[in-house]
């Protein structure tokens, strides 16, 4: 049973070899501003969703703009050359629930109620468009 195990954990480092993606972790805002953010740029083309990023007024979009350019620089290294203009897409962005720090706040007649800092993963992936063709 462990072998099995082992030969999906070797197929999956195998396909992540073929997708061009970066990944921000322990970001420290809650998972909904951040897909709000996420929501914006999903399926654009990279340079228009630089742009959307670059003058949004959220505090998370600055975040996910460095990214993308992370995402961006991925892409061109693993093929070896620049990406050019409208090559390359936002083919998928997720955003899940990170580590949540849990704290007390006084309340009256001494109670206390609990704060839930929560914060978030973001992963970003970027492809070029003839390649979702060939896989659609």
């Amino acid at each position: 049973m462990g072998a099995r195990k082992k030969i999906s954990a070797d197929k999956r480092k195998e396909a992540l070899k073929t997708m061009y993606f970066a990944k921000l972790q322990n970001v420290p805002t809650s998972p909904r501003k951040m897909r709000l953010v996420a929501d914006m740029i999903r399926g654009m083309e990279v340079n228009r969703a630089l742009g959307v990023l670059k003058f949004s007024s959220k505090e998370a979009s600055a975040r996910v703009e460095k990214l993308l350019r992370s995402a961006i620089a991925n892409w061109e290294q693993k093929n070896e050359r620049k990406a050019e203009n409208g090559e390359l897409f936002v083919t998928k962005v997720f955003v899940d629930g990170g580590a949540m720090l849990k704290r007390m706040r006084p309340a009256p007649q001494g109670r206390g109620y609990r704060v839930r800092k929560r914060s978030n993963h973001v992963t970003l992936f970027v492809d070029s468009k003839n390649t979702n063709d060939n896989q659609n």
